[in-house]
């Protein structure tokens, strides 16, 4: 276990704690952000009989220390965790419905003989979990868990396929058998004398009340409240900017609560042209008064740092911008500026993406749901849309040779199959892929797995706002933004939190959703709505970026550098990939056909694969 704990020192650097009894070993390794000097790990209760380890903050500390207080508990620290041991003397397991942050966290409650995982609700912080012979492995990464030498490195057949569909493996699976995730808002106890697991959902986006009220006015609220808590730290804090609407309102939350010292951090990249967002990042921090960082990121150091890059991600994550979040989190670093704000969370909350808004579109159809439908739903049924502009060129091209050469064109579902992740062009990709790329004997084992499993359901949908808001929450934005943000800055020792996600907020969105169906307003209309309040003109004019990186030119020099090995790797090894694919995959294709994206998929989970298999030995 101090295999385990020293696997993670990256994520923290300042110390480590320990904690064992006859049943349990806990390690952690800690980021110093609260109570610099007293706030240090295991925390126990007054009477010792319980011990406590977290990853994480605790937003709500402040209001939770002094009503505990008020009922007679004492603190030994000044650490906003340390709060969870007193809800939990309070509440038992029901402690963890009072928190209001980001956190994976173990608790060993000696007196029961049992230990409760408990993981947040939007799934910020990872929690892995393998289980063999009467034990349970638990860690914040995949690359702990590996360290034990206890796990056998096998790849999941499913959990492959599932790769190549989405781009990454959505949760609880993971890409190695027998290891998985618990789920964002669950809880697991684990009895010892006699051994049981015990695993429930204390929270669900979909059980949010209903709510009446004007939503600029009710999101406005939960935005200054969030906003207000989240920048709680004893270390100094920075934003990642990108110039765009997600990021200026995250900055402008922090900036009104403590004006003139939060940094901003933005990063360019060479080749991106009129997509280098560097200018427009700088003209918002000038514009609060906020001190300016900027890096920019050289076609060597994609070269160079990708494959260490694959493997730092713990999960086989295939976003080439992914690389902007490693150089942020170097940058923060440099600074000495170890909590950093990022955006996430507006697109997959409020109807941000064209392929979500299509699903909704074509799913309200099927189903004859009333009401209005999105606003550009008509524009994707034809192979001619309306207005160019709604779509875009490069995305109309996408949707002409899609279709022309086939990878686009709907594929038969499954009985009870909705339009979701279908409708995204990635996804699409995967699907004729796969036929082309696996062996025949990988594509046997495959004959019973169906990726769209995610979004198949043998009841009709009732909700289909809400439902669709829920799978793209728990998918792309957990397992692609909300994972590789989270590996990726603490790779560098950088705690990364993020507003938009809040789960008072979420709640808030899908409360008034119930009531008042917003498909039909376009993109991020209830978001802009508020936000307009905020940021300037010029802001809310410019067009979405957000850290994109010039994609095509980085998938070919990746290609060019990792592409012809890959005939000889790992994965035509094990017999994954056909050798024959691999070769031809290598080549240079068009960008409008499947193979610079499925290229670049299967090259990450390679370095990836390569990777883990050396830590497990």
């Amino acid at each position: 276990m101090r295999r385990v704990n020293a696997a993670l020192a990256h994520r923290g650097p300042d110390g480590e704690g320990e904690f064992a009894a006859s049943n349990v070993f806990l390690a952690m390794r800690r980021l110093s952000i609260i109570d610099l000097a007293g706030g240090w790990q295991p925390l126990y209760s007054e009477d010792r009989s319980l011990a406590l380890v977290v990853n994480g903050e605790i937003y709500n500390f402040v209001e939770l220390r002094e009503s505990l207080k008020k009922k007679g508990h004492r603190f030994s620290t000044g650490s906003d965790c340390e709060t969870i041991v007193h809800l939990y003397e309070d509440h038992g397991i029901d402690f963890v419905k009072h928190l209001r942050g980001m956190f994976a966290l173990a608790l060993w409650d000696g007196p029961r003989k049992r230990l409760v995982l408990a993981r947040d609700r939007m799934g910020e912080k990872p929690l892995y979990l393998f289980e063999s012979d009467g034990q349970l492995l638990f860690a914040s990464e995949m690359k702990a868990l590996l360290a034990s030498g206890r796990i056998p490195f096998k790849l999941d057949p499913g959990a492959i396929c599932d790769y190549f569909h989405y781009e990454y493996v959505p949760e609880p699976r993971t890409a190695i058998a027998g290891v998985r995730k618990l789920p964002a808002g669950h809880l697991m106890v684990v009895n010892v004398e006699p051994w049981s697991l015990c695993q429930s959902c204390y929270w669900r986006m979909e059980d949010a009340p209903p709510l009446e009220g004007n939503p600029a006015e009710l999101i406005r609220e939960q935005l200054e409240d969030i906003g207000r808590i989240v920048i709680r730290s004893d270390v100094p804090v920075g934003i990642a900017l990108s110039g765009g609407l997600d990021s200026s309102t995250v900055a402008v939350l922090a900036s009104r609560s403590n004006p003139g010292k939060i940094h901003a951090l933005t990063v360019g990249f060479e080749g991106a042209g009129w997509r280098d967002e560097r200018k427009g990042a700088r003209d918002m921090a000038n514009h609060l008064g906020m001190p300016f960082h900027d890096v920019e990121i050289s076609l060597g150091d994609v070269i160079a740092g990708f494959p260490q890059g694959c493997v730092d991600r713990d999960d086989p994550i295939a976003d080439i911008a992914g690389h902007g979040y490693y150089a942020l989190a170097r940058l923060a670093r440099q600074h000495n500026i170890p909590v950093l704000l990022q955006g996430q969370g507006s697109d997959e909350l409020f109807w941000g993406y064209a392929w979500l808004r299509k699903a909704m579109g074509i799913n309200m159809r099927r189903f004859g749901v009333p009401g209005p439908l999105p606003a550009d739903y008509e524009s994707w049924r034809g192979l001619f849309p309306r207005n160019l502009h709604m779509t875009g060129l490069r995305d109309y091209a996408f949707r002409v040779f899609g279709k022309l050469l086939g990878w686009s064109r709907p594929r038969p579902g499954q009985p009870g199959q909705i339009a979701f992740y279908d409708q995204s062009r990635g996804y699409q990709m995967g699907s004729y892929a796969v036929e082309r790329i696996f062996t025949p004997a990988y594509r046997e084992q495959l004959r019973h797995h169906n990726p769209a499993a995610l979004f198949t359901f043998t009841e009709p949908p009732s909700d289909l706002g809400v439902l669709l808001t829920k799978l793209v929450c728990s998918t792309y934005l957990m397992e692609d933004g909300i994972a590789q943000g989270d590996r990726l800055s603490m790779v560098s020792s950088i705690e990364l939190r993020l507003p938009l996600v809040d789960h008072r907020l979420v709640e808030t969105v899908i409360g008034l959703r119930k009531k008042q169906p917003d498909q039909h307003l376009g993109a991020k209309a209830w978001f802009r709505d508020v936000i307009k309040e905020y940021l300037p003109e010029w802001v809310l004019k410019r067009p979405k970026i957000g850290f994109s990186p010039p994609t095509s030119l980085w998938m070919n020099i990746l290609r060019e550098k990792y592409g012809p090995a890959l005939a000889d790797g790992f994965l035509v090894g094990a017999g994954i990939l056909d050798r024959k694919a691999a070769i031809s995959m290598a080549k240079k294709h068009s960008q409008l056909t499947v193979w610079p994206v499925t290229m670049f998929k299967a090259l990450v989970l390679e370095h990836w694969a390569r990777g883990m298999k050396s830590i497990s030995g």
